[in-house]
């Protein structure tokens, strides 16, 4: 399911993100920096974040996601991508999800994407916001 630009407010506080309904969610706190790429725990859900230059507007994908309704994903906006163990989807220019066994990861190049790339990782206890500041050292090519 594709997203649909929605906004985006960087606060000191953390990221807010309003989608198309009304709706708005704060990603609590300043989001650690990440170089290259970003690996969820198992049973963690992740969410992409890739915001457009002027850094008010974004697209939001959430990564194997079984929970959200499709109807809940299409009025709010967030695009949603499924990916098998051992798998690779290129959701965006320049940001990259995969599988590796019960782990997401994120792969991404700002400089590709064309805006700042945020990852929200949370479970029921517990919430982690990463930005990845650079490409991965080996390049994305070596990630598709």
């Amino acid at each position: 399911m594709p997203p649909t630009s929605i906004g985006v407010d960087l606060r000191e506080e953390g990221v807010v993100v309003e989608y198309l309904d009304g709706r708005t969610t704060l990603y609590r706190g300043v989001p650690e920096s990440a170089e290259g790429s970003v690996t969820a725990g198992p049973g963690k859900e992740t969410h992409v974040l890739v915001t457009d230059p002027t850094e008010t507007e974004g697209v939001m994908t959430y990564v194997n996601d079984y929970k959200t309704d499709d109807e809940i994903l299409e009025e709010s906006g967030v695009g949603r991508v499924i990916v098998e163990d051992g798998d690779r989807d290129e959701v965006f220019p320049g940001v990259i999800v995969g599988r590796d066994g019960q782990r997401n990861e994120v792969v991404a190049d700002p400089e590709v994407a064309g805006g700042r790339v945020f990852v929200f990782v949370e479970d029921g206890w517990t919430e982690g916001s990463y930005e990845i500041v650079e490409g991965p050292e080996d390049g994305l090519d070596a990630h598709r």
